[in-house]
Protein backbone atom coordinates (compact mmCIF):
# COMPACT_ATOMS: atom_id res chain seq x y z
CA UNK A 1 0.00 0.00 0.00
CA UNK A 2 0.97 3.64 0.03
CA UNK A 3 1.09 6.44 2.54
CA UNK A 4 -0.74 9.67 1.74
CA UNK A 5 1.09 12.87 2.62
CA UNK A 6 0.06 16.42 1.92
CA UNK A 7 2.85 18.62 0.52
CA UNK A 8 2.21 21.98 -1.15
CA UNK A 9 -1.51 21.20 -1.37
CA UNK A 10 -0.90 18.14 -3.55
CA UNK A 11 -1.53 14.59 -2.44
CA UNK A 12 1.58 12.48 -2.55
CA UNK A 13 1.60 8.69 -2.30
CA UNK A 14 4.66 7.01 -0.81
CA UNK A 15 5.29 3.36 0.03
CA UNK A 16 4.28 2.29 3.50
CA UNK A 17 6.08 -0.71 5.05
CA UNK A 18 3.06 -1.73 7.16
CA UNK A 19 0.82 -2.13 4.11
CA UNK A 20 -1.81 0.29 5.41
CA UNK A 21 -2.87 3.56 3.86
CA UNK A 22 -2.46 6.41 6.31
CA UNK A 23 -3.20 10.11 6.02
CA UNK A 24 -0.71 12.61 7.39
CA UNK A 25 -2.78 15.08 9.43
CA UNK A 26 0.16 16.94 10.92
CA UNK A 27 -0.43 19.88 8.53
CA UNK A 28 -3.88 20.72 9.95
CA UNK A 29 -4.00 23.68 12.36
CA UNK A 30 -5.79 23.14 15.68
CA UNK A 31 -9.54 23.81 15.73
CA UNK A 32 -9.30 26.47 18.46
CA UNK A 33 -6.30 28.60 19.27
CA UNK A 34 -5.23 30.24 22.51
CA UNK A 35 -7.17 33.42 21.70
CA UNK A 36 -10.37 31.41 21.19
CA UNK A 37 -10.01 29.77 24.59
CA UNK A 38 -9.33 33.10 26.29
CA UNK A 39 -12.46 34.59 24.70
CA UNK A 40 -14.49 31.55 25.79
CA UNK A 41 -13.31 31.96 29.38
CA UNK A 42 -14.23 35.66 29.30
CA UNK A 43 -17.71 34.75 28.02
CA UNK A 44 -18.24 32.18 30.78
CA UNK A 45 -17.09 34.69 33.42
CA UNK A 46 -19.55 37.31 32.08
CA UNK A 47 -22.43 34.81 32.21
CA UNK A 48 -21.54 33.76 35.77
CA UNK A 49 -21.28 37.39 36.94
CA UNK A 50 -24.67 38.07 35.33
CA UNK A 51 -26.22 35.11 37.14
CA UNK A 52 -24.80 36.28 40.46
CA UNK A 53 -26.26 39.75 39.83
CA UNK A 54 -29.61 38.14 39.06
CA UNK A 55 -29.70 36.14 42.30
CA UNK A 56 -31.14 37.34 45.59
CA UNK A 57 -34.05 39.56 46.51
CA UNK A 58 -36.01 36.89 48.31
CA UNK A 59 -38.51 37.98 50.94
CA UNK A 60 -38.16 36.92 54.56
CA UNK A 61 -41.57 35.25 54.44
CA UNK A 62 -43.78 34.30 51.49
CA UNK A 63 -46.55 36.60 52.77
CA UNK A 64 -44.46 39.77 52.34
CA UNK A 65 -43.56 41.54 49.11
CA UNK A 66 -39.95 42.58 48.70
CA UNK A 67 -39.40 45.45 46.20
CA UNK A 68 -35.75 44.36 45.81
CA UNK A 69 -37.00 41.87 43.21
CA UNK A 70 -37.42 44.76 40.75
CA UNK A 71 -34.00 46.26 41.42
CA UNK A 72 -32.16 47.84 38.44
CA UNK A 73 -29.29 45.43 38.95
CA UNK A 74 -31.61 42.44 38.47
CA UNK A 75 -33.75 43.81 35.66
CA UNK A 76 -31.16 45.68 33.55
CA UNK A 77 -27.55 44.90 34.44
CA UNK A 78 -27.78 41.12 34.92
CA UNK A 79 -29.51 40.34 31.58
CA UNK A 80 -27.09 42.62 29.71
CA UNK A 81 -24.11 40.79 31.27
CA UNK A 82 -25.59 37.40 30.42
CA UNK A 83 -26.28 38.41 26.81
CA UNK A 84 -22.79 39.89 26.43
CA UNK A 85 -21.35 36.63 27.74
CA UNK A 86 -23.37 34.57 25.25
CA UNK A 87 -22.39 36.85 22.34
CA UNK A 88 -18.75 36.56 23.43
CA UNK A 89 -19.07 32.76 23.45
CA UNK A 90 -20.51 32.74 19.92
CA UNK A 91 -17.77 35.07 18.72
CA UNK A 92 -15.08 32.94 20.37
CA UNK A 93 -16.35 29.80 18.67
CA UNK A 94 -16.79 31.34 15.23
CA UNK A 95 -13.63 33.49 15.13
CA UNK A 96 -10.71 32.14 13.16
CA UNK A 97 -7.45 34.09 13.01
CA UNK A 98 -5.97 34.87 9.63
CA UNK A 99 -3.14 32.58 8.65
CA UNK A 100 -0.36 33.91 6.47
CA UNK A 101 0.22 31.80 3.41
CA UNK A 102 3.72 30.41 3.46
CA UNK A 103 3.69 29.66 -0.27
CA UNK A 104 3.20 33.32 -1.23
CA UNK A 105 6.09 34.38 1.01
CA UNK A 106 8.38 31.69 -0.45
CA UNK A 107 7.56 32.76 -4.03
CA UNK A 108 8.31 36.40 -3.23
CA UNK A 109 11.80 35.57 -1.99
Amino acid sequence: MAQVTNTNQKTKLTPNPSGKTTVNNSQKPPLFRKTNYILMIIGVVLVVIGLFCLAGGAAASPDEFNPEVFNTRRIVVAPILILLGLVTEIFAIMWRPRVKEVENEEKAE
